[in-house]
C-alpha cells in the first residue's frame, strides 16, 4: 500500500510541476524542474527503488545501502538543473 501511495504522490507532483511549468520561459522550467528534482523526485523515487530492491533482495541494510548511493546523486542531478536555470541568461532572439 505505502508502494502505490508513493508512486501516487510522485505522479501527481509531476503533473502538478509539468503543468505550472507549462507558461514559463526556458530558464523559469530548469528551475521549477530543479526544485521538484530536488525536494520531490528525489526522495520519492529513491525511497520507491530502495525499497522495492531490498523487497526483491530480502535484507533490509539494502535499502540503506541503495538510499545512500540514489538519494545523493539525483539531488546533485536536481540541483544542477536548479543552477542551470539561475544562471542560465535570458533567452535572446537570434537574427540571422
Amino acid at each position: 500500500m505505502e508502494y502505490l501511495a508513493a508512486s501516487g504522490i510522485l505522479l501527481v507532483s509531476l503533473l502538478l510541476a509539468y503543468q505550472l511549468s507549462k507558461g514559463y520561459s526556458r530558464k523559469g522550467k530548469y528551475i521549477i524542474w530543479g526544485v521538484t528534482t530536488m525536494f520531490v523526485i528525489c526522495p520519492l523515487f529513491s525511497w520507491l527503488v530502495s525499497m522495492g530492491y531490498a523487497h526483491y533482495e530480502r535484507n533490509g541494510w539494502a535499502a540503506v545501502a541503495m538510499l545512500a548511493i540514489l538519494y545523493p546523486s539525483t539531488f546533485i542531478v536536481g540541483l544542477v538543473i536548479l543552477l542551470i536555470g539561475i544562471f542560465r541568461k535570458k533567452d535572446a532572439v537570434r537574427r540571422i
